[in-house]
């Protein structure tokens, strides 16, 4: 995973991001890194993404089972990051509602919770894992990332710079899309603080790297207990 043009180009969409007349470099960048931060499934790029190499190989197992250093799976590294997405993006940026809940995506992924994960343990992360279906879970995904390039594709200049009402804020906790509970809902904070285009940067972009990165280290950690 070769993150180096990855960076200097989120380098270079922090620094046109906020200027008017770069106002189509910028979507168009944000759309290649979030491609890249996805399957090429998601956005029909020729090239392997950042998370085809994630799911090449990947076996059940390892899927469910397999934790980085934090305790983490595959597993909720990939619905974690995908329904901040979700969340930030549907609810906050656009207004509109959830893809999650749209698609009835809940029972498809056999999921028993419909938060962003924050609040669990390792035991809780490992319990959650055990009946995820990783198909329809990578299907969400895919949805997802979908809805997020027609979002930015329709944002203008003045949109980059617009702040979160309160409600639009609440919603998120009244959903119960975060949890109001100490370990997740500093995130309503965290987000109230930043305008779409902090949003676009992170978590749109960046948070998907962090969770694809811990996600890889869990499956090389699989294949070498696997080989002793």
């Amino acid at each position: 995973m070769d993150l180096k043009p990855w960076n200097n180009d989120i380098k270079r969409l922090r620094e046109i991001i906020l200027k008017q007349d770069e106002i189509q470099e910028s979507k168009n960048l944000s759309l290649s890194l979030h491609a890249m931060v996805h399957s090429s499934v998601m956005s029909g790029i020729p090239i392997k993404t950042f998370e085809d190499e994630l799911w090449e190989g990947l076996d059940e197992y390892t899927f469910r089972a397999s934790t980085n250093d934090k305790g983490r799976t595959i597993a909720y590294g990939i619905w974690h990051s995908t329904r901040i997405e979700d969340i930030t993006m549907n609810l906050l940026v656009a207004g509109t509602e959830q893809v999650f809940n749209l698609g009835n995506w809940k029972e498809k992924i056999c999921s028993k919770i419909v938060d962003t994960g924050n609040a669990m343990t390792e035991e809780d992360i490992l319990k959650f894992s055990k009946n995820i279906n990783m198909h329809e879970l990578r299907n969400y995904r895919i949805t997802v990332g979908k809805r997020t390039r027609e979002i930015i594709k329709n944002l203008t200049y003045k949109d980059m710079k617009r702040k979160f009402n309160r409600d639009r804020l609440q919603r998120v906790i009244d959903e119960g899309a975060v949890l109001d509970v100490e370990a997740s809902n500093w995130l309503i904070d965290f987000w109230g603080r930043k305008n779409v285009s902090g949003i676009i940067l992170m978590p749109a972009t960046r948070h998907h790297v962090v969770h694809i990165n811990e996600s890889l280290s869990a499956k090389k950690k699989s294949k070498v207990s696997k080989s002793q």
